[in-house]
Parts: structure tokens; C-alpha cells; sequence
């Protein structure tokens, strides 16, 4: 499968986010921005979440990253549109990216669209890219002081996804100090420990989104 690459051009515009979630409506298509640090697990994890849900939506996927398209590749290997974004330096993706890659979509045979965000737990917070909701993914090696270092990111997510479990016996790590920090700065919002390598959680949180993305396609 051919890869596109495009590259971001940095260009502020609040409105932009606007007009990209009223076309992504117009053509019910629910847009999924996935954040988290670099060597998190994102595109793993969306791999995985991609198996999961393929067999009820067309899916299709942007791949954030500052060069390269490594990621894109192996999205593209299963058989799913995918897009390499490449933003040259910025640490974060701009809704005006997002409404210039659109048309390479086929957007009428579209389901859900994941937007694996740039690696980084500070600017794609602060960013509206048109999504219907978010993911963050944290994971065991990055350790448990992250929710309080960098609130924003877990404060504005709609869901935190804890990753790398099975690696929980050989770090210093406290599930219970991740839990209240993001009680903290996000009562509602959902929880879901997973192991991409082994799969345990990943079953969970697949059924979650799938509720979540046939109610904003509702």
C-alpha cells in the first residue's frame, strides 16, 4: 500500500478545528486524537485496537511524527489507509493539518479516523484538531509522577489508557498514585490498565471506544 506523506504547515487558527468537525460530521466519520509520550505504545496499541474494531467500522489512520514514516508502515501493512504526517520539528499536530489531509480519505467509506498525535505530554494538550474525543496512553516505564507533572494532558483527556502492565513487577511503580492523581484532575474520566504484548485489557478498552464511537456516530 502507497504511503502519502505530507508536512505540516504551522498556521494558528481556531476556527480551523470548527470546520474540520463540522465536515467530519457531515460525513459521520468520528475522529479519534491518541496522545502520549514517545515509546508509549501508541501505534502498537492502535494495531491492536485495529483488530478489535475493524470487523464493525472502516477505519482509517494519521500517523504524527516529526520525520520519517516508520509508523505509517506498519499501519499500512494491515491493509488500512494511513497517512504519514511528518510536522519538521513541531511537537505538535494543528487542526489545519488535520483539514489539509482529509481529502486524501475516502471520507464517505470512513468510520473512525485515529490521529496518533506527536510523542509528547505537553503541546498536543493544548491543541483542538477536531477530535470527538481523546485517548492518552501512559505507560509503566514512564513512571507514576506523570498525572502531576503534567496535568493538562490528563485533565482534557476523555480517556487514559495505563500501558505496558506486564512490565509493572520490575518497576517502582504505583497504580494506586496514578489512579487518585487522575481522580484528581479528572473524576469521570475512564481508566483501563492493558498489555498490548499479552492483550490482558485490551478487550476492555476496545469495547469501550466501540460503545463510545457508534454514540458520536449516532
Amino acid at each position: 500500500m502507497e504511503i502519502t506523506v505530507l508536512h505540516q504547515v504551522m498556521e494558528w487558527n481556531e476556527d480551523v478545528s470548527a470546520e474540520v468537525r463540522a465536515t467530519l460530521r457531515e460525513k459521520r466519520v468520528c475522529l479519534i486524537n491518541v496522545m502520549g509520550s514517545p515509546g508509549t505504545g501508541k501505534t502498537s496499541l492502535l494495531a491492536s485496537l485495529i483488530a478489535q474494531l475493524r470487523g464493525e467500522f472502516s477505519i482509517g489512520v494519521i500517523e504524527g511524527d516529526i520525520t520519517g514514516q516508520i509508523d505509517a508502515e506498519k499501519i499500512a501493512a494491515l491493509q488500512i489507509p494511513a497517512v504519514q504526517l511528518n510536522t519538521d520539528g513541531a511537537c505538535h499536530i494543528e487542526a489545519m493539518s488535520i483539514q489539509n489531509i482529509l481529502p486524501q480519505f475516502d471520507l464517505g467509506n470512513l468510520d473512525v479516523l485515529f490521529v496518533e498525535n506527536i510523542g509528547n505530554l505537553v503541546c498536543p494538550a493544548e491543541f483542538d484538531i477536531g477530535e470527538n474525543f481523546r485517548i492518552t496512553i501512559l505507560s509503566v516505564p514512564e513512571g507514576d509522577d506523570k498525572v502531576k507533572k503534567y496535568p493538562l494532558m490528563f485533565t482534557d483527556t476523555d480517556c487514559l489508557v495505563l500501558s505496558k502492565c506486564d512490565m509493572l513487577p520490575y518497576f517502582d511503580f504505583s497504580m494506586k498514585t496514578v489512579q487518585e492523581d487522575y481522580r484528581g484532575v479528572n473524576p469521570e474520566g475512564p481508566l483501563f490498565p492493558i498489555s498490548n504484548r499479552t492483550g490482558w485489557g485490551v478487550g476492555e478498552l476496545a469495547d469501550h471506544l466501540r460503545r463510545r464511537i457508534r454514540s458520536e456516530l449516532s
